[in-house]
């Protein structure tokens, strides 16, 4: 199988010192692949000219625009048809290429994507997923900020295109899949999680009720669904803890001589504890709910980071993660048909 995955090169914090490394490692990790760099041509090509590689699984496809990252939404649509990212999502849907990866402006890659490359039959809203380290693996997350004030059907669908995601990723036959919620007990929370858990407990899916937010580290649930606001929340505080975990650790093993001493003991066990909880190996939040595969990398990822945004791509489209979403999305849909037909058919013949 061959892969072809079109890189936003000019996307995030660095442009093309991160995305075009990045791509590069990829190509040499994975025989399988080819990319497509899109951008401003001169500065791919002066990049490149740094690096050795294989010529002939490598396209550069000129683009006269950049989306900046604090660019509005609307504008990035309407006004930069010509941008780097446009023009990557223009090649997925004319089947050049099987994904995109971006690391560029969030808010406008959803909107451009989803305008571009539309959702699956009987998806509402897509919804941005990434996965996050636990104690027994990771865990899938979604939404991470596309939608806020999502309704019960939204959560629902959430809920589905994650169970694909992890079984498809993950090998995992069955996930487990929960609600955000302020508690387990049915009646806390909003409205639309209690129409959520009704009608996840219906579905087909390994739906396991409501999830409080240290649940999401434990490592006893795989998938998550949440509105926007609160998954983007629940991200944005878990990243400030590891960052506060690793403050004060630094802090204390260089505390005095003796400190440094134990620092260097127990390097190989902080070591491997930072490496199961690098942030950089989780990059690349899968847009989920479009007809084609859209990766969003963090806008400040390093080239190693980026590798792994492209990596996901890669993956998902060996996986077919879109089609597996629309077959379990319409089972979704002819079961939800199904129950409000004998409710419906059980109120008339009461009345």
């Amino acid at each position: 199988m061959s892969i072809s995955i079109a890189v936003d090169a000019m996307g995030g914090d660095h442009g093309v010192s991160v995305t075009v490394p990045a791509s590069l490692k990829a190509l040499s990790k994975f025989s399988d692949i080819s990319i497509v760099l899109v951008g401003q041509q001169a500065l791919i090509e002066k990049e490149l000219a740094k690096h050795q590689y294989d010529a002939s699984r490598i396209k550069v496809h000129h683009a006269e625009q950049v989306v900046e990252m604090d660019e509005l939404p609307s504008k990035a649509l309407r006004n930069k048809r010509q941008s780097s990212m446009r023009l990557a999502l223009n090649l997925v849907k004319d089947d050049e290429a099987n994904a995109c990866v971006s690391a560029g402006n969030t808010g406008a890659l959803m909107a451009v994507s989803k305008f571009v490359l539309k959702t699956l039959p009987g998806i509402d809203r897509p919804a941005i997923c990434t996965s996050m380290p636990t104690m027994k693996g990771h865990v899938h997350v979604l939404d991470l900020g596309a939608n806020v004030g999502a309704d019960g059907e939204s959560l629902a669908q959430f809920a589905i295109m994650g169970s694909v995601l992890a079984k498809a990723v993950d090998n995992n036959a069955n996930p487990r899949v929960g609600l955000l919620n302020i508690g387990e007990e049915e009646i806390k929370g909003h409205q639309r999680i209690k129409d959520a858990n009704e009608i996840l407990k219906n579905s087909k899916i390994n739906y396991i009720g409501y999830v409080e937010g240290d649940e999401i580290y434990k490592g006893d649930v795989d998938i998550v669904s949440c509105d926007g606001f609160d998954g983007n929340v629940a991200l944005k505080a878990s990243e400030g803890v590891a960052k506060m975990i690793s403050f004060y650790l630094k802090e204390a093993f260089n505390k005095n001589l003796l400190t440094k001493l134990v620092a260097l003991i127990s390097y190989p066990v902080l070591k491997a504890f930072k490496e199961k909880v690098d942030p950089r190996r989780y990059n690349g939040a899968s847009f989920l709910g479009l007809r084609k595969i859209v990766i969003k990398s963090h806008g400040g990822a390093d080239a190693f980071s980026f590798y792994h945004a492209i990596a996901e791509a890669r993956l998902e489209v060996i996986k077919n993660v879109p089609d597996l979403i629309a077959h379990e999305v319409k089972a979704l849909l002819d079961t939800q048909s199904v129950v409000e037909k004998a409710s419906q058919a059980n109120t008339e013949q009461q009345a």
